[in-house]
């Protein structure tokens, strides 16, 4: 279980981090990192992944038939969750083979905990004590790879939790923010380790409402995204919630190809894959720069955390 127990702290909210609906043409994301399904598929049978989010509809169509568990029970007040965020996620995650909204792991098995809820008709957000049980549900089963798509403010008793969950080998996998890049850290990207992802459009530039700083590890598609919505049908989205599925699908590809892999290396392995973007090496807005996922399942000389310049996007680094 994670030891959240030697610290108080208010209980925050958190909330996931989908910025507003935008129009247009859907970005090709999956190729501006140069994702290729069938080279994937050669890695190695991928992990669990778990996804602590909002509701999920399983009977959206590229949501049918998927290998998807949803844990509920977890959320103490208001009332359920509005489904949007949680099937956006999960169909970008495992979504159906040749579905309109294909995912970037369509054959993973992925385990979805249900931890937020409606709050006086305003937004779905979730607290320290939902989180906390969420991560020791992931912990029990033995999850190693974990999307966190939401965002709040610092607290003691969810440090501790992340902390105690990483110790047992999670790799958690979050978003930067969406408070714009004068604001404060977002959590928990900003605690040690976590992996914070940041957005960028077709253009490579950074989502306009990202939260930047030091904190800042990895850039992935997040603007112009067509995701899956509840009841059926797509919706056009942006934000840093959904740049992170792509590092979480890296991260299951990299611990499928090589188990032995721990936190450290893993980190190292996905920052060792970017293109440099921004201000020479790792910066505020960009991190190391935008996953390049093409030889994911190759190993790397020098696995040092130095990201890699003047490469297109998709193009394998050297």
């Amino acid at each position: 279980m994670a030891d959240a127990e030697a610290a108080a702290d208010f209980d925050h909210f958190y909330y996931t981090d989908e910025g507003s609906s935008c129009l247009g043409a859907t970005c090709e994301a999956a190729s501006l990192i140069g994702w290729n399904l069938p080279t994937v598929s050669q890695c190695g049978p991928v992990p669990t992944i778990g996804l602590i989010d909002t509701g999920i509809d399983r009977e959206h169509e590229a949501l049918q038939g998927q290998s998807i568990e949803i844990v509920s029970g977890l959320q103490l007040n208001g009332t359920p969750s509005q489904r949007d965020h949680g099937t956006a996620i999960a169909a970008l995650l495992v979504g159906r083979n040749k579905s309109n909204n294909q995912g970037l792991l369509p054959e993973a098995h992925l385990l979805a905990v249900d931890a937020f809820y409606r709050d006086n008709g305003t937004a779905d957000r979730t607290d320290v004590t939902t989180l906390v049980m969420a991560l020791e549900a992931l912990a029990d089963r033995n999850v190693r790879v974990v999307n966190m798509s939401l965002s709040g403010p610092p607290n003691e008793v969810l440090k501790r939790a992340i902390a105690s969950a990483q110790a047992k080998g999670m790799v958690i996998v979050a978003a930067a923010g969406n408070n714009g890049a004068g604001a404060g850290p977002s959590y928990p990207a900003a605690y040690p380790r976590v992996i914070a992802v940041t957005a960028v459009d077709r253009n490579l530039d950074v989502y306009r409402r990202a939260t930047q700083g030091d904190y800042i590890d990895l850039a992935a598609p997040g603007v112009d995204i067509q995701v899956a919505a509840p009841g059926g049908g797509y919706a056009t989205r942006s934000g840093t919630s959904y740049a992170v599925p792509f590092i979480s699908a890296a991260a299951a590809v990299l611990r499928a190809s090589d188990r032995t892999l721990d936190l450290a290396a893993l980190q190292v392995a996905l920052e060792n894959r970017t293109l440099d973007l921004g201000q020479p090496g790792r910066d505020k807005t960009y991190g190391y720069g935008l996953l390049q996922a093409k030889n994911l399942c190759l190993p790397q000389q020098n696995e040092l955390p130095v990201a890699q310049s003047g490469i297109g996007p998709g193009a394998p680094t050297p």
